[in-house]
């Protein structure tokens, strides 16, 4: 549509203006004048008039939100891999020895949630790596209220009594019964790592202009992970065994999880090169906010 000026045969008031359409939303229409010389005349008329569209203009402002194709997928794996580490962790495993050249190392007494667990944290780089910080920080709030559904419905179904003829009650509560010592340690421990870990892998990613993945991959975790396995043990033992055990356990937990970040670089690499070449996506979160609690912000992505 255009607004289009009648002749009125008074060549002195004609005065060359004419009016265009102008889209400047997607929800609004407003009327421009885009005059040669004068103002618009008074006199004209509506008329359906093709606009040419070189003549269209649309809001400046660009929405950063995107559709992704494996986002979603991959952020349900997350909480997958969250939700089966809980489940499997109170078991403990005996790793080792392992014996290279005529060094041994081990055995390793583990939570069996040490063969998953650390693989969260190679998710977390790779969300904050391809799709930015509010990326990671959605996926960790899914999967701490995952995780904190769990613990509840398992305290739930335990708390029901069974039916009769069921044998099973005492090994269900063994697998889904939960300390509640142990259940905040897990909780906390989990958020607070996480973000810690997600966090300085933005950071460093600024710091080095998106160079050296190796250096924030293997930085994040060293952070993320220090965070995770103080809290988690200071948390759940603390006043229970000495405080030089406590180190102990502290530091296995902690090389194990470090190394297997270490290990699993290369497969780190290739993942996050093949998201970016297929999400077309490379988040530089340089006016992110870092707040977890803000749920509102969208991520800050160059292309």
């Amino acid at each position: 549509m255009s607004w289009a000026g009648l002749d009125d045969g008074d060549a002195k008031k004609d005065d060359g203006s004419n009016c265009t359409l102008i889209l400047t939303n997607a929800n609004n229409i407003g009327l421009q004048c885009q005059k040669n010389a004068g103002a618009c005349g008074t006199r004209g008329i509506l008329v359906p008039n093709p606009v040419q569209p070189e003549t269209i203009q649309y809001d400046t402002v660009r929405s950063t939100a995107r559709s992704y194709k494996y986002l979603d997928a991959l952020t349900t794996s997350f909480v997958v891999i969250l939700l089966v580490s809980n489940l499997v962790a109170q078991k403990v495993c005996l790793l080792g020895p392992v014996s290279i050249g005529g060094w041994s190392i081990g055995p390793f007494a583990v939570s069996g949630a040490v063969l998953l667990f650390p693989i969260t944290y190679i998710f977390g780089d790779v969300f904050t790596e391809v799709y930015g910080y509010a990326a990671s920080r959605r996926a960790i709030w899914l999967g701490f209220f995952g995780t904190a559904l769990l613990y509840v419905m398992g305290a739930i179904v335990i708390a029901l009594p069974s039916a009769p003829g069921w044998p099973n009650q005492q090994a269900f509560a063994t697998v889904f019964g939960f300390i509640p010592r142990i259940l905040a340690a897990s909780l906390i421990a989990f958020w607070a790592g996480e973000f810690a870990n997600s966090y300085t892998m933005a950071r460093l990613k600024l710091f080095t202009n998106g160079r050296k993945l190796w250096t924030r991959t293997v930085g994040s975790t060293v952070v993320g992970q220090a965070v995770d396995t103080v809290l988690v043990i200071a948390l759940t033992f603390g006043g229970i065994y000495p405080v030089r055990t406590l180190l102990n356990i502290m530091a296995t937990g902690y090389a194990l999880k470090v190394g297997y970040e270490v290990i699993a670089t290369p497969l780190t690499y290739l993942v996050v090169n093949w998201l970016k070449r297929t999400e077309n996506s490379d988040a530089f979160d340089r006016h992110q906010s870092f707040n977890p609690f803000s749920f509102a912000e969208k991520s800050s992505l160059d292309a």
